[in-house]
């Protein structure tokens, strides 16, 4: 079995981020190639052919490829399952469908937010920014800050009794605010610094970053 996951060279993408901790919480081995986007890498005939939307993050199964960080994510819970592996998502329906609409609602809402406070200024600690956020960004800090109370209980590292792959997409979201100082209420602070000391993160922020 050969698994490579296709990445940005500047490792800075959330969902390359997101696939990355999947397949290392999974405990699988994996190769990890890179590509630069401002060059057009995922441009090229043979790159869009084999991925379909041209985009990273990608996953190489044995020559197969997989774009798109929660089908990533679907594909190896499913392929490399429990208890061989370490589960994705909660074994428990109802926890497993809150696990996907977060993750789902963190891919498709906050936009001005990640505009206002990109992951280089997360993953890069000379590119903070110290600029008040907009209007906008404000609104979307303040309904990050309000769906994440409400999915993580206060004192509480997980959203649920055991980790899943949305706890890491949260905590990087809210990792926006608070790597670069902006209002978080504390638990929610707690709760994103513990996620970043999973060994899994620890070994993302590591590689190396242009």
């Amino acid at each position: 079995m050969k698994l490579v996951l296709h990445a940005d060279t500047a490792h800075v993408s959330p969902w390359v981020f997101s696939a990355f901790i999947a397949l290392t919480e999974k405990a699988l081995s994996f190769e990890l190639t890179d590509h630069s986007i401002p060059d057009g890498d995922v441009r090229v005939p043979a790159f869009q052919e084999r991925s379909i939307t041209a985009k990273v993050p990608v996953l190489e199964h044995d020559g197969w490829w997989l774009a798109e960080s929660m089908a990533i994510a679907e594909y190896a819970a499913e392929n490399f399952p429990f208890p061989k592996h370490p589960r994705l998502f909660p074994e428990n329906l109802q926890e497993r469908g809150r696990c996907r609409q977060v993750m789902l609602w963190l891919r498709t809402e906050l936009a001005a937010l990640r505009e206002a406070r990109p992951t280089t200024s997360i993953f890069h600690a000379d590119r903070r920014i110290t600029t008040p956020l907009s209007p906008a960004a404000a609104d979307a800090a303040s309904e990050l800050a309000r769906v994440a109370s409400l999915v993580v209980k206060p004192g509480a590292t997980t959203m649920f009794a055991s980790w899943c792959i949305a706890d890491a997409d949260l905590a990087l979201a809210l990792m926006r605010l608070r790597a670069n100082g902006d209002p978080l209420p504390a638990a929610l602070a707690e709760y994103a610094d513990a996620q970043w000391q999973r060994a899994p993160v620890q070994s993302w922020l590591r590689l190396p970053r242009q």
